[in-house]
């Protein structure tokens, strides 16, 4: 066999241009106050293999900057909270999250070595920023959409458990150590894991993303596919 060459591969590739016309998977994805720059990167590049209709960065989770000539589109920050209070007068007044090293405040420079990972696709998935993740999701629920986590929990579902009927959903994707909030949690209708047969109990969050969403767009693409 022949290894393809990057020409011959971007032949089968969407462009930017071409972006609006892809077979979007229906699922929302959630980060909830992830700490790395290179796992939200990753997390945006798969997002792009998979093109997810759209990623929400919540809590101290880094994101991308945003040039001045993108403020109006749809790659959007966030301006405000869902309280009313500019992200500036936030800053000030939470110290805690100014001490914490890895926050970083939504700003217009926002954080360049998420762009090293992501290589590229920030500019092809739709994101947004989001401060308080219980915000985002009680919207996504008003909406009709299912909440699903992606943590361990006492009545969690394997992986490839999803079916049809759970889309559109939005699938919550933890802090690296703390996994996802149990306020989440509590929101959620449900949650699934990836079995693990060693003697770790987790995986990265970037890999256990990538194992899980493209298993539900498997699942999507075989009903497109029959339809």
């Amino acid at each position: 066999m022949r290894k393809l060459t990057h020409d011959e591969i971007s032949v089968n590739r969407s462009s930017l241009d071409q972006i609006h016309t892809v077979k979007k998977l229906p699922v929302y994805v959630l980060l909830n106050s992830i700490r790395s720059s290179y796992n939200v990167g990753s997390i945006f590049r798969t997002s792009d293999a998979v093109m997810i209709e759209k990623l929400i960065l919540t809590g101290y989770t880094p994101h991308p900057p945003l040039p001045a000539n993108l403020q109006n589109a749809k790659a959007v920050i966030s301006s405000e909270s869902s309280s009313g209070k500019s992200l500036s007068s936030i800053k000030g007044k939470d110290s805690s999250l100014q001490q914490n090293q890895e926050f970083r405040m939504p700003t217009q420079t926002g954080n360049k070595d998420v762009l090293k990972t992501a290589l590229g696709s920030t500019q092809s998935v739709k994101w947004e920023y989001i401060k308080n993740p219980i915000d985002a999701v009680k919207d996504l629920k008003s909406k009709g959409i299912k909440i699903c986590a992606l943590e361990l929990t006492e009545n969690s579902k394997p992986y490839y458990d999803p079916t049809l009927y759970d889309f559109p959903l939005c699938l919550v994707v933890g802090n690296e150590i703390t996994g996802v909030s149990q306020e989440i949690l509590d929101l959620c209708d449900y949650s699934i894991e990836i079995p693990q047969y060693g003697i770790k109990q987790s995986l990265n969050v970037a890999v256990a993303y990538g194992i899980a969403i493209f298993e539900m767009r498997k699942v999507f693409d075989l009903f497109v596919n029959v339809k």
